[in-house]
């Protein structure tokens, strides 16, 4: 999730009884090894740059949730005899008078055991943050921050409207202290770690300079919204659409991007980097550029299912996607799903592969798991788990360029 002051979430595994209620439960295609490897790629990534994304850099892990499982035990099933094995687990935990944690810890060990590659366990606060994440917002303060040579944590951006603008604190200024911690040093991550929290309306001391002045602030975390969703004019006069999750409202904003691009205009969808998100989310976007008609299909427990496209979307214009090998989950349906229909053509490198779906269990402690209950295909019935989808042209650092050529070639005005 591109957020401020967005940071962890470890490992995880399965578990019993489906997480049900209201607003959540939800069906994933394609998660990336739980939060712990997403996260922490996009955080490598950020600190060997020295620029975070969204103030943190934790982009959303892939939950591409598309249809609302059905509640209860999956019996019978290799999800039900896993979701089984860390039930128990965490109640002997339990009963044995364990942590929260180490009950976790148990069903956690339980998933592993199970093979399931994708198995995950999280806490409570941890499945909380992940959907809130996916729900288009993040707890913070609203800061970026990227370490500097000698050390110090500078701000980089401030956005409009959040607790650390309202306090008046600018790109450029550093943070010295984090609650009365110095923070000089330290990780990035472990900084803007401390800067989040748990949850909006708590209070974080910070420490600042600005050249020779120093002074503190008591900010209060809030609960923003996340930019999934970029769109800005290239020099050709194409549109670029980045999209860097799947989180809610982002597949309308991809479909409104399009229908306000110059008429006949080419699109470049930017997909690289994107680590998935909400399925129902990839299939809109999807349908900005289809006239309906089918996007993927998936089973679940051996039933097999379908995802379609709304009609009236543009199916004209020339696109381009970019793809590389960050691109996973709900970005890949996508792309596969534009790439068979012939809607459009794709540069860049191999995707990720990341073609499975998981379901969320409740475990006794409270805390979630998920494993892995079906896989899904493209239009014309291609894999993506482990294989990932090839470009139609192999593009990397010049990839975008390559983009703009072939939206030439496609008949975009240039």
């Amino acid at each position: 999730m591109s957020g401020p002051d967005r940071f962890s979430v470890k490992s995880a595994s399965s578990a019993a009884s489906a997480v049900s209620s209201a607003s959540s439960v939800y069906r994933r295609i394609g998660r990336g090894a739980a939060l712990t490897v997403v996260f922490s790629c996009v955080l490598a990534t950020g600190a060997a740059t020295g620029a975070l994304p969204g103030e943190g850099g934790k982009t959303p892990a892939p939950r591409d949730s598309s249809v609302a499982p059905r509640s209860g035990k999956a019996s019978g099933t290799a999800h039900g005899k896993a979701s089984d094995e860390a039930a128990e687990a965490a109640y002997e935990a339990m009963s044995d008078g364990k942590s929260p944690e180490q009950s976790a810890q148990a069903a956690e060990e339980a998933v592993s055991r199970s093979g399931d590659r994708w198995g995950a366990v999280y806490s409570q606060g941890e499945y909380h943050e992940f959907e809130q994440a996916l729900d288009g917002e993040y707890t913070g303060v609203g800061l970026w921050a990227r370490r500097t040579a000698d050390g110090q944590v500078q701000v980089t951006k401030v956005r409009s409207g959040s607790p650390a603008a309202l306090a008046g604190i600018r790109d450029g200024d550093r943070i010295a202290a984090v609650n009365g911690r110095a923070v000089t040093g330290r990780p990035v991550t472990e900084v803007l770690t401390l800067l989040r929290g748990e949850r909006a309306g708590t209070s974080v001391h910070v420490g600042l300079q600005r050249g020779t002045r120093a002074w503190s602030e008591t900010l209060r975390r809030a609960n923003l919204p996340t930019d999934s969703v970029s769109v800005s004019r290239l020099g050709s006069g194409a549109t670029l659409v980045k999209v860097t999750a799947f989180t809610k409202g982002a597949g309308e904003k991809v479909r409104t991007a399009v229908r306000s691009a110059p008429a006949r205009g080419g699109v470049v969808l930017d997909l690289r980097g994107n680590s998935g998100g909400l399925i129902d989310e990839a299939v809109t976007a999807a349908s900005a550029f289809l006239d309906g008609g089918l996007v993927a299909t998936y089973d679940v427990r051996g039933s097999q299912r379908a995802l379609h496209a709304r009609s009236g979307g543009d199916t004209t214009r020339p696109l381009v996607v970019l793809v590389d090998s960050g691109t996973m989950s709900a970005a890949e349906l996508l792309t596969g799903a534009l790439q068979d229909r012939g809607r459009a053509v794709v540069v860049g490198t191999r995707t990720f592969g990341k073609g499975s779906v998981q379901m969320p269990s409740r475990l006794p402690d409270g805390s979630v798991a998920e494993l892995t209950v079906g896989h899904y295909r493209t239009p014309s019935g291609r894999g993506v788990d482990g294989r990932g989808i090839t470009p139609d042209l192999d593009a990397d650092k010049d990839a975008l360029r390559r983009a703009e050529t072939v939206l030439t070639g496609l008949g975009a005005p240039s």
